[in-house]
């Protein structure tokens, strides 16, 4: 079973950056691609970023040329770097990994961005 771990959250003012880590444990997680949602409270869960295994990533238009996906395969670890951050960016971050039949899910991050 897989588990992820999320850290890196926290209240900032806007224009300024954070960075989310996750660390999956679990065999053969390199294969598989992670990433980060997001959810705002009256919204849905929505993509932010996602990365491949090989390192393809894709992102939101709300997000892209502010925030970067990174991933760390030999300790299975994903991050997403968040700069210029908005007050729409505040949401529990999620992040994924594994096949979309079976994804395994974080417990969640808080993002508060204050303007």
């Amino acid at each position: 079973q897989v588990q992820l771990v999320e850290s890196g959250g926290g209240l900032v003012q806007a224009g300024g950056s954070l960075r989310l880590s996750c660390a999956a444990s679990g065999r053969m997680l390199s294969i598989y691609p992670m990433g980060w949602y997001r959810q705002a409270p009256g919204n849905q869960r929505e993509l932010a970023a996602s990365i491949t295994s090989s390192g393809g990533t894709r992102y939101a238009d709300s997000v892209k040329g502010r925030f970067t996906i990174s991933r760390d395969n030999a300790k299975n670890t994903v991050y997403l770097q968040m700069n210029s951050l908005k007050p729409e960016d505040s949401a529990v971050y999620y992040c994924y990994t594994g096949p979309p039949t079976v994804r395994s899910w974080g417990q969640g991050t808080q993002v508060t961005v204050s303007s």
